[in-house]
């Protein structure tokens, strides 16, 4: 078993869903404050690590920090919370859980609830659950107690697991997607602070792109105040090296198989072109995956921001996303890492992002 960075698991820990990313912002910060030149936070709430600040050209390098949650839609007299998703859920993976709920004055632990099987129809049993038909148990009895406790409507939440280590070098979160993303481009960062790049590089730990999608998120506001030259976006992507997956359509992807490079929709040529050239130099192994439509990440929303960013995506495989137990291999989050710095550190003042 190998064990997982201390910054790595400290930050899959915070909790930071949609829309209040704050504490996860906040270790991502205090971790870049130790070698970046500088870190500064903008007011839709991303953070921006840059080494070589006066480099050319500028690379935005892109990793969401947000995760899906849930959040507080009404309390009842009797102190039960009811609940709406933040993001993406599969409401089969809620029933059941503990969760962690960001009161005013801190977490209150939770639990899901649900009418017990025996007390189900023979129909209802039939029925996938929803989560209109879930709510949060805190032990409390009354509205007045829950109030008490410093919540109210609009609470957010996440599933109460930390992260673990698993055999070999593999772990699981509830907050891979894609805390793992922001986990990789600062350590890029980190890798390209202890060479010499021509470039400039600039990491951000974006906000709110479970909810943004190609509509914007924090990656939109972020790329039209940066206006890199180039952007490369780390989010994951399926790993299809499990049961009843259809590689036909997703690809081959496996957990220790090296990242995953996107081809088509939102992805600049130039930019695809360059991180193949550069991962078969470093010796680094990776797979290639179609984008025919959108690639449903910051790329869509950083590729046409101002009159457009030549942008790539590279993706960790990813096991049970959206649940609380995604997996990936730390292998693939260090070979992602060493191909951003080697894709930076490969580029120069002349280089030329157009297609030609």
């Amino acid at each position: 078993m190998t064990d997982a960075p201390t910054f790595l698991a400290n930050l899959l820990d915070a909790i930071g869903p949609s829309g209040f990313e704050v504490g996860a912002a906040h270790v991502w910060r205090m971790e870049a404050e130790t070698f970046a030149d500088s870190v500064a936070t903008d007011v839709t709430g991303n953070t921006l690590a840059t080494i070589n600040p006066d480099g050319r050209p500028r690379v935005m390098l892109a990793g969401h920090i947000d995760e899906i949650g849930l959040q507080v839609t009404h309390i009842d007299k009797d102190g039960f919370l009811f609940i709406d998703g933040i993001g993406g859920w599969d409401p089969q993976v809620l029933v059941g859980q503990r969760v962690n709920i960001l009161g005013s004055s801190g977490g209150v632990r939770g639990v899901v609830g649900k009418k017990a099987i025996h007390l189900l129809k023979a129909i209802e049993r039939k029925k996938a659950s929803e989560i209109s038909q879930l709510w949060v148990d805190v032990g409390v009895e009354s509205l007045e107690e829950a109030t008490a406790l410093g919540l109210r409507v609009g609470d957010a939440m996440v599933i109460d697991a930390a992260m673990v280590s698993l055999a070999g070098d593999r772990i699981a979160s509830r907050a891979i997607d894609n805390r793992i993303g922001a986990y990789v481009v600062l350590e890029a960062l980190r890798l390209l602070s202890k060479a010499s790049s021509t470039a400039s590089a600039v990491a951000v730990a974006t906000v709110q792109e479970e909810i943004g999608g190609g509509a914007g998120g924090g990656a939109r506001s972020s790329a039209f105040g940066l206006e890199p030259d180039a952007a490369l976006v780390v989010d994951v992507t399926f790993s299809t090296d499990v049961p009843d997956i259809e590689k036909r359509e997703l690809g081959e992807h496996s957990l220790g198989g090296g990242p995953v490079l996107s081809r088509g929709s939102a992805i600049h040529p130039v930019v695809f072109e360059r991180l193949v050239e550069v991962a078969e130099e470093e010796g680094i192994p990776y797979t290639i995956q179609a984008a025919s439509r959108s690639t449903r990440t910051d790329a869509d929303s950083i590729y046409l921001t101002r009159s457009g960013v030549p942008t790539g995506l590279v993706s960790v495989p990813n096991r049970y996303m959206h649940s609380p137990n995604e997996m990936v291999s730390l292998a693939d989050l260090e070979s992602t890492a060493r191909l951003l710095a080697a894709f930076v550190s490969s580029l120069d003042g002349d280089t030329d992002f157009t297609p030609r």
